[in-house]
């Protein structure tokens, strides 16, 4: 983490400026975040941690960062840097930023931004940090955002809860905001064999207060996927969690799957 990028930070306590000094993070007072080894720092506010490890877990993550890293993904992240290359972009923040590969892709590409990204998760934290030593990360929530007040040009949400208010607030005056969301088709293949009945991804456009909306744009592929690959990707999504025994059971011994994948980039202006 350089200085510069520290200056972006905010602290979870008092809401204060942070300084880097040395391998710690100070506001004027007194309240001290020490890095980690990997250069990251834990904002997370005490009184919004809700559990003991929040955020998604090492499985979770590390399924993610492995079938990220394999670039299935790589056509849906090749029209999110085109959107981005089309905004001002020279401050992003990504809110929920998992293990970094998004970061990685778009600073690779859009001229090395300035980056911040904050995830509940200390595992993905970990990992995003390693992956992208040029940006600087956090342990922190959308809703209590470590991140001082109008600094973005542009805020990333992808696949992250909606925290309007936190959002405008990290935003500049005119910044923009790009909201990744599932196609109606996202995952379609995976679900079919997981549920009895597999449903298609409600399809909206929802105004929200403080932004207008500007443009959507869509990306979508279809991935053929085999052996372990097709665990990660069940392992890396929210339905890991909520699917019935003998979907589970039914996909634990497919050694193939095809399935389309698409998300909705939808883009607003701050007010």
């Amino acid at each position: 983490m350089t200085p510069a990028l520290a200056e972006a930070l905010r602290c979870p306590v008092c809401g204060g400026p942070l300084l880097l000094m040395g391998r710690s993070l100070r506001c004027p007072k007194a309240h001290s975040f020490d890095l980690a080894r990997e250069g990251y720092a834990n904002l997370l506010a005490i009184q919004k941690k809700h559990a003991a490890d929040p955020g998604d877990g090492k499985e979770m993550v590390r399924a993610r960062r492995a079938f990220l890293s394999a670039g299935y993904y790589e056509p849906l992240m090749k029209v999110l840097a085109e959107v981005c290359a089309e905004l001002p972009h020279g401050h992003i923040v990504d809110a929920g930023c998992g293990e970094g590969s998004y970061d990685r892709y778009l600073y690779d590409r859009l001229d090395a931004p300035e980056i911040v990204g904050f995830d509940l998760s200390k595992e993905a934290v970990r990992l995003a940090a390693k992956r992208v030593p040029e940006a600087a990360f956090c342990v922190g929530g959308s809703f209590s955002a470590p991140v001082r007040d109008g600094w973005a040009d542009l805020l990333l949400n992808i696949f992250s809860p909606f925290a309007g208010e936190e959002f405008r607030r990290m935003l500049r005056a005119g910044g923009h905001l790009v909201y990744a969301v599932p196609t109606a088709r996202h995952l379609y293949g995976l679900k079919e064999i997981l549920y009895a009945t597999p449903y298609e991804n409600e399809v909206k456009q929802t105004a929200y207060e403080g932004f207008t909306f500007l443009a959507e744009r869509e990306a979508a592929a279809t991935l053929t996927l085999e052996g372990e690959s097709v665990q990660q990707l069940f392992a890396m999504t929210p339905y890991y969690w909520n699917t019935p025994a003998d979907g589970a059971a039914r996909l634990a011994g497919c050694r193939q799957l095809t399935t389309e994948i698409g998300f909705r980039y939808l883009i607003y202006r701050k007010i």
